[in-house]
């Protein structure tokens, strides 16, 4: 059972927008349920353009991190960068590294591992590793908001520590030298949503100007930062950040600059994992992030980073096959865990009275949890936390729906947590075996008491009425306007009523291909139509009363086509 919700945009702002910006009544209701109210607004959206960002002057402790930056560079210390093992520590770390490496400065990188060394940064990466090495300044992406014993760790040994993070962060901040985060109760900046390498990229661009004040570039060629945009756009898309504002604006860009062949590694990806020449954020979510987070999920990501930086054919054609690798390693050892989990639940119903599902086993890959929570979520509509046990200690990983934050759910239990961290949406947790009972407990208890009966059930918001006569190129060129599509800024869904389907057939193992028309029966509204994963009991059935679909070009050859794509019947 899905929850149908036609939106209901106000008519009279509709057509005030549809009028200034000289779009369809369609367009502008879309943009409206999107959340923009002005025309003004809406010219921004579908105009996109650099010159929109908002200035990041204003987040707190910028100054003082490219001061000391600023410093390290110029009396050559030694520069450490410290991120995350998904995509986007990936791309923040290499975005970094890159602009560093533009300046001169002594720097290198360090990923963790996550089976071996979990996440974010530990004390034991500064006695170990920093120190060892002679680090005189540690900037972390993507993580470091909890990182309160290795920054206390660094102090005793003289090591500054800049921490760029853009995670849900606590009152108490560790006491590095500056702690670069939008999410700070007490950062204007206005800027929250963005991922952590939109963060680390408001870095570079006060680094920059700081540099141009003190005539740095006059003795080095000024990088042009609209090229490390395309490392913005994979790590922003591929953590799920909402492409609205800044985001949205960085990750077009950053798409036109990968389409354009801009960086070799990339390019090496989309070889080997025989993509389309044209890519949009979809592609980004759905073929390039698993291949680059499979890295660290099955092995070190350092490679990873590797593939991003390199200006070498040769390498970057070596590290894309070897991520094809580990990707069709974790798909399959994804398929086993996710396979060992229906059967389990099949085989005892009595879980799903439970509006949460928190499970646990030994021999689970903790680093494939995730995606296995997520596919869960996906089935049973409903918070899921796994976890891999390990001795004494378990692992997890949570996923969430939109009605329940996930990260205030932990919160919750945190009495009984060995540690947590995350999103709303997502988080990583780390318990005692012998307090996983406890655990369930206490979470379901939170979901119950944070929700309500038809939060189980899965929300469809259908953007407009659609009659197939009002269905054009045109129609779909402004559709197309509105991309890049994801969190934040869905794909448009439209109804339409009375569909006669004039053929159908199955591709593949559970997809079917129909020609559908609507009840005028006119040769030009007869439209191609794919459904994936369909219900094989409709199969026969000529005439639908009602669907919720997509449009979209389909391109193939060089010649385009309008396709409907069917979400629900």
């Amino acid at each position: 059972m899905k929850n149908w919700h036609i939106h209901q945009p106000d008519k009279k702002l509709v057509a005030e927008i549809s009028r200034a910006v000289k779009c369809r009544p369609v367009i502008a209701s879309i943009l409206v349920n999107r959340g923009i109210f002005s025309a003004k607004d809406a010219h921004d959206f579908l105009n996109i353009s650099i010159d929109n960002l908002r200035p990041p002057f204003f987040i707190k402790d910028m100054e003082i991190a490219v001061n000391r930056i600023y410093d390290a560079i110029l009396q050559n210390e030694k520069i450490l960068i410290f991120g995350d093992y998904d995509v986007d520590g990936i791309t923040s770390t290499a975005l970094l590294m890159e602009f560093f490496l533009h300046t001169g400065a002594d720097v290198s990188y360090y990923i963790p591992d996550r089976i071996k060394e979990g996440y974010g940064l530990q004390k034991k990466h500064i006695t170990d590793i920093a120190v060892s090495q002679g680090i005189n300044l540690i900037v972390t992406v993507d993580c470091g908001s909890s990182s309160h014993e290795a920054v206390k760790a660094a102090k005793k040994t003289n090591i500054d520590i800049i921490i760029t993070d853009h995670h849900i962060v606590s009152e108490n901040l560790p006491e590095a030298l500056a702690v670069i985060s939008p999410k700070r109760p007490d950062c204007s900046s206005g800027l929250s949503n963005l991922a952590g390498v939109g963060v680390a990229f408001y870095l570079v661009i006060c680094l920059r100007k700081h540099l141009r004040e003190m005539h740095f570039w006059d003795n080095y060629p000024e990088p042009n930062l609209k090229n490390l945009c395309d490392l913005i756009a994979l790590g922003t898309v591929a953590d799920m950040a909402p492409l609205l504002e800044e985001n949205r604006i960085l990750t077009k860009i950053g798409l036109d600059l990968i389409n354009s062949g801009n960086r070799i590694g990339i390019g090496a990806l989309l070889k080997a994992g025989n993509c389309r020449n044209q890519l949009d954020s979809e592609d980004i979510a759905f073929r390039l992030a698993p291949r680059i987070n499979a890295m660290g999920r099955v092995d070190n990501a350092r490679d990873a980073v590797e593939l991003l930086l390199t200006d070498n054919p040769h390498t970057a054609d070596n590290i894309a096959r070897q991520m094809n690798l580990f990707n069709t390693k974790r798909q399959n050892i994804e398929k086993k865990i996710l396979d060992n989990i229906i059967e389990y639940i099949n085989k005892n119903p009595d879980i799903l009275q439970c509006k949460s599902i928190v499970l646990s086993h030994h021999s689970w890959h903790e680093g494939i949890l995730g995606i296995v929570a997520s596919r869960i979520v996906e089935k049973f509509n409903r918070p899921v936390v796994l976890f891999a046990q390990k001795d004494n200690i378990a692992k997890g990983s949570g996923r969430s729906t939109p009605y329940f934050n996930l990260y205030e759910g932990l919160a919750a239990c945190s009495d009984i947590l060995e540690a947590f961290g995350g999103h709303p949406m997502a988080a990583g947790v780390t318990i005692k075996i012998q307090n996983i009972d406890l655990f369930k407990k206490k979470f379901e208890n939170a979901v119950l008491t944070n929700s309500n009966y038809n939060d189980f059930f899965p929300d469809i918001y259908i953007d407009h009425e659609l009659d197939f006569d009002e269905i054009s190129p045109d129609f779909v060129d402004e559709i197309e306007s509105l991309k890049p599509f994801g969190a934040g800024n869905p794909e448009p869904i439209f109804l339409a009523r009375n569909i006669s389907v004039l053929s159908s057939e199955v591709v593949g193992e559970n997809h079917r291909r129909m020609l559908l028309s609507n009840s005028s029966g006119k040769k030009e509204n007869i439209y191609n139509a794919i459904q994936f994963n369909f219900d094989k009991n409709l199969i026969d059935k000529n005439f639908i009363e009602q669907i919720l679909f997509r449009l979209r070009w389909n391109r193939w050859n060089g010649n385009k086509t309008i396709q409907i794509v069917v979400e629900n019947i």
